[in-house]
């Protein structure tokens, strides 16, 4: 599903600027104009003057034609942006963020440490902000995946909606060591009524330039319930 396939809201800005150039440029042909009409025969515009304003009259015609190619240009680059975005949809994608839906009682997220920890406490929160899930255990440096069953540590089975998680891994000396979470999901729509595309995965709005992965990401089955 495809919430907008159109670029009006960038071709309306354009043209605005376009038509703002056009009134400036036929406003100046009306002062110049009137003022050839206007000369006095035993006293004409100077010469060095007239040449200016013609510089100028063909400086702008310039900046309008040049303004039509960028449109254009950018208009071809949006489209382009556009439809690659739409090629997600049903596509597996991973992107940065810490928020993501549980869905028929699974909730994945992916994350990366930057060295082993054998100190590391993941929460998981509610929308609310509310703790529902949370475990002290270990983890390797690298990339590896959390898939958690919507148990929360007093034993009731969570079944959907938005969880937010965090992962603080500590070392020897009890410092904090560096942890980049990210969500997974399928790329349900696309909205590209912007002037950048947004994927709608679990229902949460994404940016394009948030996408990190596309395809399927074999699971480790690391779960953290």
């Amino acid at each position: 599903m495809v919430e907008s396939v159109s670029s009006t809201a960038s071709s309306s800005a354009m043209a605005s600027s376009r038509q703002s150039i056009a009134e400036d440029f036929d406003t100046f042909l009306s002062i110049l104009t009137t003022q050839l009409k206007n000369q006095n025969p035993l006293d004409p515009m100077d010469t060095n003057q007239f040449t200016q304003q013609l510089v100028q009259f063909t400086g702008v015609e310039q900046q309008l034609k040049t303004n039509e190619y960028l449109e254009a240009m950018m208009l071809s680059s949006q489209n382009q942006i556009n439809s690659q975005a739409v090629n997600y949809v049903g596509q597996t994608v991973v992107a940065s963020g810490a928020t993501t839906d549980l869905i028929d009682g699974k909730a994945t997220w992916i994350y990366k440490v930057a060295e082993a920890s054998e100190d590391v406490t993941v929460t998981i929160k509610d929308q609310s902000g509310n703790v529902v899930y949370s475990q002290e255990t270990s983890m390797k440096a690298g990339t590896d995946q959390i898939v958690w069953d919507g148990t929360t540590n007093s034993g009731a089975v969570l079944t959907s909606g938005k969880y937010t998680i965090t992962i603080d891994a500590r070392d020897a000396d009890g410092k904090a060591i560096d942890v980049t979470t990210k969500m997974k999901g399928v790329v349900e729509s696309v909205d590209v009524s912007g002037t950048e595309p947004y994927l709608i995965v679990n229902g949460l709005r994404l940016p394009l330039s948030s996408i990190t992965e596309i395809g399927n990401t074999e699971s480790t089955d690391d779960a953290a319930a």
